[in-house]
């Protein structure tokens, strides 16, 4: 479960890192207050929700079984656990 989490985190720092590499490919300050308007912060954020929301859309589009698949749920066969699958 961490692992998705972490992942949309990631995600959702993409547009302020690369706004950080733009200060710091023009020497503008990456640590100076002016260098990070409200106004700059608001675009990133939205940008970064809209990234994250793309994502969400796209994993559940081409993740998981196909749609007319039968879940077989795990089951002991023979005493052993038999893990579940797609079919």
């Amino acid at each position: 479960m961490i692992r998705p989490v972490l992942t949309e985190i990631g995600i959702f720092l993409i547009p302020f890192a690369v706004y950080a590499l733009f200060l710091i490919a023009t020497r503008s300050g990456l640590l100076v207050q002016s260098s990070w308007p409200a106004h700059i912060l608001a675009k990133l954020v939205l940008g970064a929700l809209l990234l994250v929301a793309l994502s969400f859309v796209l994993l559940a589009h081409f993740s998981g079984a196909p749609p007319d698949s039968t879940y077989i749920p795990a089951h002991i066969e023979d005493g052993r656990l038999v893990r579940g699958a797609e079919k």
